[in-house]
């Protein structure tokens, strides 16, 4: 592909390069003659990074897939242009039950679960917790392991069946808008109103790599941030800067922050 230690070196900058590396490679598999090539399971910014690629590959498009509306991890497929037929992202809804008397089960532990087995994270997508389960959009390939391994979480008794993707209703993200002032718009200081951290902490968790900004990981707390940049906080979820409202009259910055809960 042309431009391709262009676009590597590019994505270096936020850790992304060997990524958009095998995100080229799988590419050029499919400018190369198959109709069409399907990555695992990435992060919303792998999308991104599929974009660029897109733009300069004019034989290909760009097709996601996380199984469901809404999903927020995907499979990125690049098509051949003269290619018109269905592509198979092998997407596989695979329901998770136990005893209605553990309720409290949670995302993490149904993740922790299957990493702490060492299934690959780009194995599987989004986790949807349900009152009676959850649901773990997957290869489809993977399914039958899951079944015979994934027996507990948390020592508590599992079982695992395939579900239809068409029973998943598309998610309707809840949002809450969050109006404040800060000093500057560095990311610390807005990560610090926007998570409900001081500033100390926010500062910590971007050195210690926690944090990101458009799905591309940050290391310094004083980067400036923009309206429409997505911040992310492992642990906290994420937020977008949805305006800028004005200065007060002491020099602060007023923004319109919309938090993803």
């Amino acid at each position: 592909m042309k431009n391709r230690e262009q676009i590597i070196r590019y994505y270096q900058g936020g850790d992304n390069g060997e990524l958009a590396a095998r995100l080229i490679d799988l590419a050029d598999n499919a400018a190369k003659g198959r109709p069409y090539a399907v990555s695992g399971f990435v992060s919303p910014g792998a999308v991104q990074i599929g974009e660029t690629i897109e733009s300069h590959a004019a034989s290909l498009r760009l097709r996601t897939s996380g199984g469901y509306e809404g999903a927020e991890r995907v499979r990125l497929a690049f098509v051949r242009r003269d290619y018109d037929g269905p592509v198979d992202f092998s997407i596989t809804a695979c329901r998770v039950t136990w005893d209605a008397r553990y309720r409290l089960l949670g995302h993490r532990d149904v993740l922790g679960a299957l990493m702490g087995l060492g299934v690959d994270r780009n194995r599987f997508g989004d986790i949807l917790m349900r009152e009676d389960g959850a649901v773990i959009l997957a290869e489809t390939s993977l399914l039958p392991y899951l079944q015979q391994s994934f027996t507990k979480i948390a020592m508590v008794s599992v079982a695992v069946e395939e579900t239809a993707l068409t029973e998943i209703a598309p998610q309707a993200e809840k949002i809450k808008e969050i109006k404040t002032t800060v000093a500057s718009l560095r990311l610390d200081a807005v990560a610090s109103s926007g998570f409900g951290l001081s500033r100390t902490k926010a500062a910590e968790a971007i050195k210690g790599e926690r944090v990101q900004v458009n799905w591309q990981p940050v290391k310094s707390p004083s980067r400036d941030v923009k309206v429409g940049d997505m911040i992310s906080l492992r642990g906290k979820g994420r937020m977008e800067i949805a305006a800028i409202t004005g200065t007060s009259r002491k020099g602060r910055i007023g923004v319109l922050l919309k938090r993803y809960l």
